[in-house]
């Protein structure tokens, strides 16, 4: 349930109050018992919890191989063909 910004029109009292989205906004100031508006709030402030965020929940994995990189080059290559191709 959310917590409403209320602000009376004739003494100026801001205050919040805590009730459902269904229910009917406030009329009355706790204080003075005069007409209240109720205003725009501000939201909620987005929370990031965890080691990595970003790191762990949305970033691209790169494709795992499991073959091993060539000694001549920084390439993967299932066959090592350029070592291949020198010793032949």
């Amino acid at each position: 349930m959310p917590t409403y910004d209320y602000e009376c029109a004739s003494c100026g009292n801001k205050f919040e109050y805590f009730q459902g989205m269904q229910d009917e906004p406030l009329k009355e100031c706790p204080k003075c018992s005069m007409s209240v508006k109720r205003l725009i709030g501000k939201g909620a402030g987005i929370i990031f919890k965890g080691p990595g965020f970003y790191a762990t929940d949305y970033k691209a994995k790169a494709p795992r191989s499991d073959t091993p990189p060539c000694p001549k080059s920084d390439k993967e290559s299932p066959a090592c063909k350029s070592c291949e191709s020198s010793t032949s």
